[in-house]
């Protein structure tokens, strides 16, 4: 049986639950080959205390069969990384699945790799995703064709096992997510603006104005930018 291939990007300040979880479930894969992968083999620091060594740079990457982003905060930075949405453009030519978790969709959106699919993300962020010619849809994990995308951040382990259940099936997707006793039972009912009390809804909100307001502006940078690299490809 010939080596799966499975990449997951490291950036700074990346949310490293969207990663580590994941990471947990595609580690667990029978015939995989999970591979971290940066710019360059620097340690890269994620959104909390925890630094992420590559296992590879840009350079030296294989071919992957499975392509993910996570989010986070740096994904604010990375959707204006030329660099590096060229080489998840070039990846994403010949991988069988193209894949993100949380605002990891953004930046799959910046490289034009969600223009007419459907995708998910956080829910702070999920309208923004129509900017990059994606249908934006609110949902746990979203399916079409080889793009697979994630919510937020938790969701990313949903992601990863329904993603096992493609690349093997589905006995040995529950295998996995029982050998990790993933069945969870949160204390509280606050995981989604839908069902979060109203004013914690409302506080969150405000505490992330500032961060959404920088957001909103990288997107809107990067969204013209890929328009403008789209016409240029029409004209020629």
């Amino acid at each position: 049986m010939s080596t799966l291939h499975i990449g997951l990007m490291l950036f700074p300040k990346l949310t490293q639950l969207d990663l580590t979880g994941p990471l947990q479930v595609f580690s667990r894969v029978p015939g995989a080959t999970v591979h971290l992968f940066a710019k360059t083999m620097a340690p890269v620091p994620s959104d909390t205390a925890l630094t992420l060594p590559p296992t590879i740079d840009f350079t030296n990457c294989p071919q992957l069969d499975v392509l993910c982003v996570p989010g986070g905060a740096g994904t604010d930075d990375l959707i204006e990384d030329e660099e590096s949405l060229a080489f998840l453009q070039s990846q994403a030519e010949r991988a069988r699945f193209v894949t993100s978790v949380c605002t990891g969709s953004l930046v799959l959106g910046a490289a034009g790799l969600l223009r007419g699919y459907r995708a998910t993300t956080h829910w702070t962020a999920v309208d923004d995703l129509a900017k990059f010619g994606a249908a934006p849809e609110r949902a746990r994990v979203c399916i079409d064709r080889n793009r697979i995308t994630g919510g937020g951040v938790t969701a990313g382990i949903d992601f990863a096992l329904t993603l096992a259940s493609l690349l093997t099936d589905r006995a040995t997707a529950e295998a996995i997510q029982l050998m990790l006793e993933y069945n969870p039972a949160p204390p509280f009912n606050a995981g989604s603006p839908d069902t979060a009390p109203e004013q914690v809804v409302a506080q969150l909100k405000q505490r992330l104005a500032g961060a959404r307001q920088r957001r909103v502006e990288a997107i809107d940078r990067a969204a013209a930018r890929l328009s403008e690299k789209t016409d240029e490809r029409v004209m020629t």
